[in-house]
């Protein structure tokens, strides 16, 4: 048998004809529905139940298990999934990958899509042309759909001959015959194919045309099925590899989950086979008996492994958990001056999900630190007496203290960097994505909470300075007055602490509108209170002024605070639900000039 180099880069090309034709039916897909089924994992996890059936619908619609995989390991990175979350889509993954062996083993051997295969191309090449986006892509998927089928077509043609030539073979008898060992040989051969092509599936695809052409015996096949298993895992292990803790976690959970499926398989691994082959027996006939008949056997096994792998392993996730958490131990990342950010990074804008959820971190950030702590001091009160269970009145009578603070210089130096990074990012997450109106909704909301912690730390400075001043006036009246003010700032920013650090925050909304409520109504100016001063002589004019303009201030603060908190920890503004986006998009000058 002449079987020369030229021979070998065939196979080479037509296994890439085939990868190829698998990647652009993967990348239409995600772009026609790519968003719909991120959004689905990061909110149809809540359960084991639901997350193995989200990894396996996701999986069985991109035929990737290592997109799903990828997606995992940045929404974990991201936050936006947990650990065990995260395993229990993993494994949902493996089952949908089983998918692809099917369509090779019923379409590729079974029926001759090289027939059909160049006017599909055709077809979806024409629908390319479309001016509808969806439209568009489904063409794309069509092309790589065939283009599968032409890989695959080729990928048998340009194997060697082994049926006319059965000598050349006599090789692989001595690693074959050698009992266990030879499964042990081929799990690892699987695994290091899998490496090198970086596809379980085309792995899986080129281990079926070696069986289909009597290569492989069905116990080797099997074996390099489960070393497939374990190859695949490593993609996830590399991308985690700049990530964080978390994500590292979740691929190394990955592995572990894999490996042990396997080493549970090769403990029943016979009496398994033989199960599998005795309920498939494809046309009566033995997959140990027949080559042919092994195409439908092995993608049975290979269905049947990673459903048993599921049903095992759903029940032993904490304890997954557990080692991967021992493996990996939690790092904290260097704390950042708050002008650096600390979230926008490149990794992030990989999904919109991601991009989003960065938005959010660093937005709280600048609102917990920098805004927390200048309007806390611009009360001349520390932020930790706030959040204590602290009487605000024993507070505030013990604060008489002036804190130095230069709320210019802080903003100019601290602040302004971060707002107009988060800004930027922003408009790079529009600009980048065609976003739902659910997503651009969000990402506005994010701006306006922006907006109203920089307004916050502005309507704070001249707060301090008033403060500071009148709280050690002899007069006092107008130091009654200036411990009202403080004291309904504290409760906000009490409230607002109690908000973030809730389990269920909503609980927190009626006591959070009510405050909002008293805000309206607590100017001296409205209220009456200044007019009762001044009439009967307990302030002068310029406590008057200050008091009127303070009074204002403090009023604004408190609507920005609880805004503030609506929208970072209830997800709601009452404010915005009048407005729609266009008016948002006229306002953007005033986000981008925070001078």
């Amino acid at each position: 048998m002449n079987y020369g180099i030229t021979d070998v880069i065939t196979l080479f090309g037509s296994l890439g004809l085939f990868l190829y034709g698998m990647k652009v039916m993967s990348d239409s897909l995600m772009e026609a529905a790519g968003d719909r089924m991120r959004n689905v994992l990061a909110t149809m996890t809540s359960n084991r139940v639901f997350a193995v059936s989200t990894g396996f619908l996701i999986t069985s619609v991109i035929q990737s298990s290592s997109a799903t995989t990828l997606m995992v390991v940045s929404f974990v990175n991201a936050r936006l999934l947990t650990l065990s979350e995260a395993i229990g889509v993993i494994l949902g993954a493996h089952i949908g990958t089983t998918v692809t062996a099917w369509l090779i083993t019923l379409l590729g051997f079974k029926v001759s899509m090289s027939a059909i295969a160049l006017p599909l191309v055709g077809l979806g090449f024409f629908l390319t042309f479309s001016k509808n986006q969806s439209v568009r892509n489904w063409g794309k998927f069509i092309v790589g759909f065939a283009i599968l089928f032409i890989g695959l077509q080729f990928l048998k043609d340009s194997v060697p001959d082994i049926k006319s030539h059965p000598q050349a073979l006599e090789f692989l008898t001595a690693y074959t015959s050698m009992g266990f060992a030879s499964v042990l040989l081929f799990l690892l051969i699987g695994t290091i194919l899998t490496l090198i092509i970086q596809s379980s599936s085309a792995t899986m695809a080129l281990t079926l045309v070696m069986c289909n052409e009597g290569w492989l015996p069905f116990d080797m096949a099997a074996a390099m099925v489960l070393g497939e298993n374990i190859g695949t895992t490593i993609t996830a292990n590399l991308a985690s590899i700049v990530a964080n803790f978390n994500a590292k976690r979740a691929a190394r959970a990955h592995f572990i989950s894999q490996t042990i499926g396997v080493i549970l398989m090769l403990l029943i691994f016979y009496p398994f086979l033989r199960t599998v082959d005795s309920f498939v027996h494809f046309e009566g006939v033995s997959a140990f008996a027949t080559a042919t008949a092994i195409p439908v056997s092995l993608s049975a096994f290979h269905t049947a492994f990673n459903v048993f792998n599921t049903l095992v392993l759903i029940w032993f996730v904490g304890g997954i958990v557990k080692i991967v958490e021992w493996m990996v131990p939690e790092t904290k990342d260097p704390e950042r001056d708050i002008d650096e950010p600390k979230y926008l990074s490149e990794s992030a804008l990989k999904y919109p999900q991601t991009a989003i959820r960065a938005l959010f971190d660093e937005t709280k950030r600048l609102f917990e630190g920098p805004c927390f702590e200048i309007v806390s001091h611009a009360l001349n009160i520390h932020r930790e007496d706030i959040k204590s269970g602290q009487k605000l009145k024993e507070i505030i009578s013990a604060s008489t203290e002036e804190m130095k603070m230069d709320i210019d210089a802080i903003y100019y130096q601290k602040v302004k960097s971060i707002y107009s990074s988060i800004i930027e990012f922003a408009t790079r997450v529009q600009g980048e994505f065609q976003l739902s109106a659910q997503k651009t909704s969000s990402i506005y909301e994010l701006k306006v909470a922006n907006r109203y912690i920089v307004e916050s730390i502005k309507n704070s400075k001249g707060l301090h300075k008033n403060i500071s001043k009148f709280m050690a006036s002899d007069n006092p009246h107008i130091r009654a007055e200036y411990n009202q003010l403080r004291k309904k700032v504290s409760k906000v920013l009490r409230r607002v602490y109690l908000t973030g650090h809730s389990d269920n925050p909503l609980n927190h909304l009626p006591k959070l509108l009510k405050l909002k409520e008293k805000a309206k109504q607590s100017d001296v100016l409205v209220n009456g209170r200044l007019d009762e001063l001044i009439r009967n002589g307990l302030i002068d004019s310029e406590m008057a002024t200050s008091l009127a303009n303070d009074s204002d201030n403090v009023a604004g603060i408190t609507r920005n605070l609880i805004r503030i908190a609506e929208l970072l920890y209830i997800h709601r503004d009452t404010m915005l639900s009048n407005l729609d986006p266009e008016a948002l998009e006229s306002s953007d000058a005033v986000f981008e000039s925070p001078a």
